[in-house]
C-alpha cells in the first residue's frame, strides 16, 4: 500500500507530506530539518543531495546547482534567461534541443546534465527521505509547481518524478493547494444558499510571488483570479542587501567579492540570515571571517535602511493583487481574508505593504512554510484506493484561452475554441466532426498577443487512426472527447466513430387500458458508439527511450551513491573499532588476553592504523569489511572471554543476591513464629 505523498517543490527548500488515516505530517529529513535544501552538488565520487549539497555548498560553489525550479522546461534562448543566470554559479550550456543544462566536474570529468535529470535527482532524494523517515511504500505524488509553469514545464516536472520511480498523480498549482489546504481544515465555511467566502492568498516565497483569488463553500473551493510576479522573491532581497555590502567592502576593505564566487555565496548566506533577524529586530549585525584574501569583515544594518534598500521591489507589491482581483471581477472589499503564505511574507515592510493593497489586516491561520504541502498530500490521497479523505471538490483556472484544429476534410471549420480563458479545469468537451479517413488535430493557444513572451502557441499534435467509412457513405462522424485533466495537460482522451440506428421503444400505456393490452411501439432514431479509434499523441513529455535513459541513468547514480555512502560508513566502522580496541585491551580487557594475545592484537592494530591512513584511505568498501574481520577474528575471542566473566559474575551475584533474599524471609518467619507464641502465652 503506497502512502500518499505530497511535495512543495520550492526553488530553495522543499517541503514533504504525507497523509495517513490519522492526519497530513510533514517529514523531517535526515537532519530533523521540515525543510529540505533544493539542491544537489556534485563531488569527486557520488552527488550530494539536499542537506548534504548545502552543507557542501561553499567549498563545491562551481559544481552545485540550485535554483533547479527555475530552469526546468526552458529553453537556452528565452528571455528569462539572462536574469535566471545571474543567480547560479554552475556552467549553464546550451543543450542540442535547445534547452538549459548545467556542466559540472563529477567523479573527475567534466558532466552536463539537463534540468529534468536534476529535478530527478532532488525527487528522487526526497522519496527516499520520506520512505527512510515513514517506514512504508511511496510510488504515487502530487507534485505543487508555480501557478506560471508552462505545459512544457508541467510536462518535465512529470516527467522528473517518473524517473525517480514515482507516479505523478497530479501536478498542482502552488498556491492551489494552499487554497485546498485552507478549505479542508477550515470548519466555519459557508453551506447551502449561504455567500461563499471569498479569500486571498498572497504566497511569496524564495523566487516567485503569486496571488490567487478563491471561493469557499464547506466541501469544496473554486479559484476565481490567479496573477504573478515570476522574479518577485527572497532571494532578490538577499540580492539586494549582499550588493549593498559589496559595495560597501570594496570600499572599506578593498576586496571585490562579485571577483570570487565563494565570497559572493558566504555573504549571501549572511544576508538571507540579516534579513530574518531584521523580520523580528530593527537592526541585525553581519560578520564573516576570512571571506576573502583572508580578510574579517564586520557590519551592520537597520531595518530602516533595508526598507530604503528595496523600496523598488515593494513598488511592484500592488500589480499582482490588482490583475488578480480584476481577473476575478471583484474589488478588495469583497475580498474577506488576506492569507499569507511563503517565508519572504514574513519581512514587516512587505506586510505592510499587502495590508495597503488590499486594505484589510493580514490573516496567518494556514502555516506559512508547510501548507502547500499538506494540500499536496491531501490531493494525492484524493487519488488513493486506500487511504479515506474527507469529499473535497475544487477547480483552478485556464490562464490562456486554448483551441483544437484539425484536417479539412468536409467541414468548413478547420478549428474550435474549446477552453475559453477563465475557464476552470478540470473539464472535458465534446466535438462531432465528420471525417473521410483518419487524420490529425493540433491543440494550441488561441491568441498568441496574451501570452507571456518566450511561450509557443504549440502545445501538443494527435494522429487518430483507424476510421472507417460506411459503404456508400462519403464521410462518418468521430466523436472527439477533448480534456484539460487535473494536472493542466490538453489531451484527447478518446476518439470513436458514431452510427445512427434505428430501434423500437415502447410507447406508454394509457391509464386505463385492460392489463393484457398490447403495447404499442414507435421507430425512433439513435446514435451509438461503433468503432474505437488510435489516438497516437505528441507531446511536451519525453519519449519512452528516453525516459528509459534517464531512468537507468538515475538507477545508476544513486546505487552509486549508495556504494561510497556505504564504504565510509565501513571505514568509519573500522577507524572506531581500532581506537576501541586499542583502548580496552589496555582496561577492561587487560585480564582476559595473554601476554602474547596482547602483543599480536597490538602489532595489528599498529598495521591496520598505518593502512587505513595510507594505502586504505580511498579503498573499497570489500577491503573495509575484510581488515575489520581481521580484527575482530581475535579481538572477538578476547572479548568473548570477557562477556562470559561478566556473566559468570552475573549469575553469582544473581545467586547471592537469592541466597540473601531467602535468608532474609526466614528470619521474617522466625520472627513471624515468636511473636505468635508470646501472643498465645499472654492469652
Amino acid at each position: 500500500m503506497s502512502t500518499p505523498f505530497g511535495l512543495d517543490f520550492g526553488n530553495n527548500n522543499s517541503v514533504l507530506a504525507v497523509a495517513r488515516n490519522r492526519g497530513i505530517d510533514v517529514v523531517v529529513n535526515e537532519v530533523s530539518n521540515r525543510a529540505t535544501p533544493s539542491l544537489v552538488g556534485f563531488g569527486m565520487k557520488n552527488r550530494f543531495l539536499g542537506e548534504a549539497g548545502k552543507n557542501k555548498q561553499t567549498s563545491n560553489i562551481k559544481n552545485t546547482v540550485e535554483n533547479i525550479k527555475r530552469i526546468v522546461g526552458l529553453d537556452y534562448e528565452h528571455p528569462d534567461f539572462e536574469q535566471e543566470a545571474q543567480h547560479f554559479s554552475t556552467k549553464l550550456v546550451k543543450l542540442e534541443d535547445g534547452k538549459i543544462g548545467s556542466e559540472v566536474r563529477f567523479v573527475g570529468k567534466n558532466e552536463t546534465f539537463n534540468a529534468t535529470q536534476l529535478a530527478a535527482m532532488f525527487i528522487d532524494k526526497v522519496k527516499n527521505t520520506v520512505i527512510d523517515e515513514t517506514k512504508s511504500t511511496i510510488t504515487d505524488v502530487c507534485i505543487a509547481v508555480p501557478c506560471w509553469y508552462t505545459e512544457e514545464q508541467r510536462y518535465t516536472i512529470s516527467d522528473a518524478a517518473r524517473i525517480a520511480g514515482l507516479k505523478p498523480v497530479r501536478i498542482v498549482n502552488d498556491v492551489t493547494a494552499a487554497v485546498v489546504s485552507y478549505g479542508i481544515f477550515k470548519t466555519d465555511l459557508p453551506e447551502g444558499e449561504e455567500k461563499p467566502r471569498i479569500v486571498a492568498f498572497v504566497d511569496i516565497g524564495h523566487s516567485t510571488y503569486t496571488c490567487s483569488i478563491a471561493s469557499f463553500k464547506k466541501g469544496s473551493s473554486k479559484i476565481l483570479g490567479t496573477a504573478y510576479d515570476k522574479h518577485f522573491g527572497g532571494r532578490d532581497f538577499d540580492r539586494a542587501i549582499t550588493e549593498h555590502f559589496a559595495d560597501e567592502f570594496k570600499g572599506k576593505y578593498k576586496i571585490d567579492i562579485r571577483e570570487n564566487p565563494k565570497a559572493y555565496n558566504r555573504v549571501l548566506s549572511a544576508a538571507e540570515k540579516l534579513k530574518k533577524v531584521l523580520s523580528a529586530n530593527t537592526a541585525a549585525p553581519m560578520s564573516i571571517e576570512s571571506v576573502m584574501n583572508d580578510v574579517d569583515v564586520s557590519s551592520q544594518m537597520t531595518r530602516d535602511e533595508l526598507e530604503a534598500l528595496v523600496k523598488p521591489l515593494l513598488e511592484r507589491v500592488t500589480e499582482p493583487v490588482t490583475k488578480a482581483l480584476a481577473q476575478a471581477n471583484l474589488t478588495p472589499e469583497d475580498v474577506d481574508f488576506v492569507e499569507i503564505i511563503g517565508g519572504t511574507t514574513r519581512i514587516p515592510t512587505l506586510k505592510e505593504s499587502i495590508s495597503n493593497a488590499f486594505g484589510k489586516e493580514l490573516s496567518t491561520t494556514l502555516n506559512q512554510d508547510e501548507a502547500i504541502a499538506k494540500g499536496a498530500a491531501f490531493i494525492c490521497a484524493m487519488h488513493s484506493p486506500t487511504v479515506r479523505v474527507r469529499p473535497f471538490k475544487f477547480e483552478d483556472i485556464h490562464p490562456y484561452s486554448v483551441s483544437y484544429s484539425w484536417d479539412k476534410q468536409v467541414e468548413d471549420e478547420e478549428s474550435m475554441e474549446v477552453f475559453p480563458k477563465n475557464s476552470t479545469y478540470p473539464s472535458s468537451k465534446i466535438i462531432t466532426l465528420n471525417r473521410t479517413g483518419d487524420f490529425s488535430m493540433k491543440a494550441f493557444y488561441t491568441n498568441k498577443e496574451e501570452l507571456v513572451e518566450g511561450i509557443s502557441t504549440d502545445i501538443a499534435e494527435y494522429t487518430i487512426s483507424g476510421v472507417q467509412v460506411p459503404e456508400g457513405a462519403e464521410s462518418v462522424p468521430v466523436k472527439v472527447v477533448l480534456r484539460c485533466d487535473p494536472s493542466g495537460f490538453h489531451i484527447i482522451q478518446e476518439a470513436y466513430t458514431v452510427e445512427d440506428i434505428t430501434v423500437k421503444e415502447a410507447l406508454p400505456l394509457p391509464e386505463d387500458a385492460p392489463e393484457d393490452a398490447e403495447p404499442e411501439y414507435k421507430e425512433v432514431t439513435k446514435t451509438v458508439k461503433k468503432d474505437d479509434l488510435t489516438i497516437t499523441e505528441k507531446t511536451f513529455a519525453l519519449s519512452e527511450d528516453k525516459l528509459r535513459e534517464y531512468t537507468e541513468k538515475e538507477a545508476e547514480l544513486h546505487a552509486q551513491d549508495k556504494l561510497v555512502a556505504e564504504t565510509e560508513d565501513r571505514k568509519n566502522t573500522l577507524e572506531e573499532y581500532i581506537y576501541s580496541l586499542r583502548s580496552k585491551i589496555e582496561e577492561e580487557y587487560a585480564n582476559f588476553a595473554s601476554d602474547a594475545e596482547k602483543s599480536r592484537l597490538s602489532e595489528m592494530l599498529n598495521k591496520a592504523e598505518e593502512w587505513l591512513y595510507d594505502d586504505g584511505y580511498d579503498s573499497t568498501k570489500a577491503k573495509y569489511i575484510a581488515k575489520y574481520e581481521e580484527l575482530a577474528s581475535l579481538g572477538n575471542m578476547i572479548r568473548g572471554r570477557f562477556l562470559a566473566k561478566q556473566e559468570e559474575l552475573k549469575q553469582a551475584l544473581k545467586s547471592k543476591s537469592e541466597a540473601s533474599r531467602m535468608a532474609e524471609l526466614a528470619q521474617k518467619l522466625a520472627a513471624d513464629r515468636k511473636a505468635e507464641a508470646e501472643k498465645e502465652a499472654e492469652a
